[in-house]
Parts: C-alpha cells; structure tokens; sequence
C-alpha cells in the first residue's frame, strides 16, 4: 500500500470525528478475537483506519489503551451489579443470587471488556481512574458480603465481610473463566454455569453454619450496609481485585 492511500486512510480516521472511540472500539473487536495480549498498539491503529501514530494523539501506549476500556468495563460491571444487588430486596440471598447471575452474565457478553479487566495483566494500582473504577465495582459485592455475615445465627462465628467478598469473587470467577465464557476446552455440565454458582455460594454459606432459607418475615433481615461502608480499610494491595494474572 502506497504512503498517499495509507495517509488518506488516516485522515478519513481523523474525520469520523471522534478518532479516541473509534480506537477503544478496534481495540475490543481485536481483545475479541486475539485475547487482551494478542494484538499491538500499531494493530489498532490499523483496524480503525489510521496511520500507525495517530493513537499517539490520544494514548500513551497500549497499556493506556487497554487501561481506558478495562476503567469502562468496570463501570458497567458495577451498573450491572448495583442492578442486581437492588439494596439487598426482596432479601439478602435472592438479591445475591441475582449478583451471581449478573457476574456470569457480563462475562459471557462482554468478553473483550472482561478480558480486558482480568486477563490483560495491566498493573491496576498505576492507573488510579481505573483502580477506582474496580473498587467501586467490588464495592457491591463487599457490600452483598456485609449482609450475608449479618446473618449468621447466634454463637457462629461472624467471618470478616472482606474475606467472604474475595472466597465469593473467585467463586465467580471461577465458573466465569471455565463455563461461561465459551472457552474452547471447557467440560460440559449437568448444569448451567448459572446453577453451579448458586449451588457453590449455597455449600459455602452452609458450610459457615449460615441459615440459606429465604426469610419468612422481615425481622429476619438485617439492616442495608450502604456500599461506601464497605470501601474503608481492608483492601488488598493494587485494588479489591488484586492485580490481574
């Protein structure tokens, strides 16, 4: 290809109007395809059109590129899970479940977001917008994890919310990464990804000594913990996710 074509082809990119989104989003079809390690800055760069320095003009590197959209996963990671959450109604397990369904569900429909967020070894405590952005995510299941250790019965021993939020996280992962991904080698099931989740949480809470059953009043359910109470001490370095393998 000629340097005039290939120029021209730059400057049909700068003139879409909006050169910075139409990199985030050739980034993601490419994390689509080749997995957050398997494309190059200059990839990008061809994918959405443009000469291999124009995304200069907006990102540092590709670490910076693939930092902007795991921060814009994890904000609608969060939207999702503050959905599902819903205060904790109708009670703390039913609502946790939906958490669980949620988790496995934008897994499998935003993979290059997911892959991006978990898979692309990015060190998540450099970038601060985007250490936030995961906090705030994992807030909610913090939260969800308060509530669950409200419920244990009388003279059980109230495990900390921090380490039920993580045990419950890899749960998640867990399933996310091996079932509900559509990954190539995974094992077929007796059940949905969905169920094995639920029946998991279920045998961890039990095996807590914590009461499953749904309430029968509302007596039974302990107050809201509001998400900010659970962003304090406690949090692991590099941010509640840990950094990404």
């Amino acid at each position: 290809m000629s340097w005039r074509k290939e120029q021209r082809r730059a400057e049909r990119g700068y003139h879409h109007g909006n050169l910075k989104e139409a990199l985030l989003q050739a980034a993601l079809g490419l994390i689509a395809e080749k997995g957050a390690a398997g494309f190059t800055f200059a990839d990008a760069a061809r994918m959405a059109g443009v000469s291999a320095a124009a995304p200069y003009r907006h990102f540092r590197d590709r670490d910076e590129l693939l930092s902007s959209i795991a921060q814009r996963g994890f904000e609608q990671f969060e939207q999702r899970l503050t959905a599902a959450w819903d205060d904790g109604r109708p009670d703390t397990v039913t609502a946790f479940e939906r958490v669980g369904r949620a988790y496995l569900a934008f897994a499998r429909e935003e993979p290059a977001f997911y892959g991006a967020m978990f898979e692309s070894g990015l060190p998540v405590d450099a970038n601060p917008a985007l250490q936030a952005a995961s906090e705030r995510a994992f807030n909610i299941i913090r939260a969800a994890a308060e509530r669950l250790a409200a419920l244990a019965p009388p003279g059980t021993p109230r495990p900390p919310a921090m380490m039920m939020a993580l045990h419950i996280w890899s749960m998640a992962h867990g399933v996310a990464s091996l079932f509900s991904r559509g990954d190539a080698a995974r094992r077929k099931l007796p059940m949905s990804p969905d169920e094995l989740l639920e029946a998991e949480v279920l045998i961890y809470l039990r095996g807590l000594g914590f009461p499953t059953d749904r309430p029968s009043g509302k007596s039974a359910e302990p107050p809201p913990v509001p998400p900010e109470a659970s962003s304090g001490s406690g949090v692991p370095p590099g941010g509640p996710w840990g950094k990404p393998k």
